[in-house]
């Protein structure tokens, strides 16, 4: 029970590595707020897990969404102990010139501004508590990019970077930063990085993978059950590869 009397966030918590991070959190102890933007995933979820969770709908990009997501976190838990910003998406693979400016301002909303909004809304709370574990769910592509996802490898490498500078300037008032980078997994997003699933593009994603599998949500929510926990109190700043050698 590593996440005993926790109060967890995991914004995008509905599906995907979100989902495995919620059902890991929810096994080792902890009460989990489920935050998506599909509030019938997240609502469908919160009934099966029971009393440990409860599902609230956000855009994690809009500060008004952000601000009730953490009072109705506070109003039901009294505290948060846990942030996961896990809610992303991307563009689909294409010359970056050919990138739309509409779906590049999406993509850093979702996976940038969202960091930056539930810092300013949840920092406080962790300050305030004198403890707290930030988790960033980046990319591999943030550091070893792929081609045709240039502005998705981009917002990743911000949310590196961001991890980074949250964690030197949090230290101090005992909140821990990390970041997990996983390589393409089984979720809703592998088909818009693929551009199209077939069994020949996935062979072609499956062969910069050593261990030969995409990862799975299980895999995710480990490590951020280890990142988040008070056995990686010592740990921070880490942006952890969780892509079975795809970086090496």
């Amino acid at each position: 029970m590593r996440m005993h009397q926790k109060v967890a966030i995991v914004t995008g918590g509905a599906s995907g590595f979100g989902e495995g991070i919620v059902r890991k959190f929810v096994t080792e102890g902890a009460n989990v707020v489920i935050a998506d933007i599909n509030i019938d995933a997240a609502n469908k979820l919160a009934t099966e897990l029971g009393d440990a969770t409860i599902a609230c709908q956000a855009n994690v990009s809009l500060t008004e969404e952000v601000k009730r997501l953490t009072e109705l976190t506070l109003e039901k838990f009294k505290q948060i102990d846990v942030l996961v910003n896990n809610a992303g998406v991307t563009h689909l693979p294409m010359a970056m010139e050919d990138v739309t400016e509409s779906d590049f301002d999406k993509v850093f909303a979702v996976n940038a501004k969202s960091v930056f909004l539930a810092a300013k809304h949840i920092v406080p709370v962790m300050k305030s508590q004198g403890h707290g574990a930030i988790l960033n769910v980046a990319s591999t592509g943030g550091v070893s990019p792929r081609p045709r996802l240039s502005w998705y490898n981009a917002s990743k490498g911000w949310m590196i970077t961001a991890t980074r500078g949250m964690a030197v300037e949090l230290a101090p008032m005992n909140i821990r930063v990390n970041a997990i980078n996983p390589v393409a997994g089984e979720t809703p997003l592998l088909k818009s990085f693929m551009g199209e699933d077939t069994p020949e593009i996935r062979e072609k994603f499956l062969s910069t993978i050593p261990i030969g599998r995409f990862s799975t949500p299980e895999d995710m929510g480990n490590a951020a059950c280890y990142l988040c926990s008070d056995e990686a109190s010592m740990v921070t700043g880490v942006c952890l590869e969780v892509d079975g050698g795809r970086c090496i």
